[in-house]
């Protein structure tokens, strides 16, 4: 991917956030896995935790997220497969004002490379809300170093070109100015 060394790199505050009903933060090895990529990318892990698959706590903790101007971004793992208990696509959707379906799409394209057709089971998604951007991805080590390996290093590194998420940033909320 071109990185333009011209440009300044930006860090971007991330929370993270791991859904699922069996996790701790001792056994937590998706949510360690891409925390420790965050940091080795040049970013910060703003806020980390822990929730269990219940759309409403998914829900409360990535809306206190957005509302925290020191937030730029969200990456949940875990739930977003098709089982009974897999919510998390239900809870973005209670908080998303647009979706990135490109970041599902291409995902799914990159996933497709590695497990095959498997990967249609996955709901991974993306999107935007108050400013902040929100990324569920599934809750294995392998899909969480591919999503952020393949895509979300380089459309968070503000050197990425052609273009790249961190250069919208400040124009995230502008539909709400021009409403002033």
């Amino acid at each position: 991917m071109p990185i333009d060394e011209s440009r300044q790199f930006i860090p971007v505050n991330i929370a993270v956030l791991t859904v699922s009903d069996t996790r701790t933060a001792a056994d937590d090895r998706s949510g360690d896995t891409l925390a420790a990529r965050i940091v080795q990318a040049g970013h910060h892990v703003g806020a980390r935790a822990i929730e269990r698959d219940d759309a409403g706590l998914i829900e409360t903790r990535l809306r206190g997220w957005i509302a925290d101007p020191a937030i730029d971004a969200a990456i949940t793992t875990g739930g977003t497969g098709i089982t009974g208990r897999d919510v998390t696509p239900e809870a973005f959707d209670r908080v998303l004002e647009k979706r990135i379906e490109g970041f599902g799409e291409l995902f799914r394209m990159l996933s497709y490379q590695k497990i095959g057709t498997s990967t249609m089971q996955s709901r991974a998604l993306a999107g935007v809300a108050g400013g902040t951007y929100l990324f569920a991805l599934p809750g294995s080590t392998g899909a969480v170093r591919d999503a952020w390996d393949d895509i979300l290093v380089w459309q968070l590194d503000s050197r990425h070109r052609p273009c790249n998420l961190v250069e919208l940033m400040p124009r995230l909320q502008e539909h709400l100015r021009a409403a002033e």
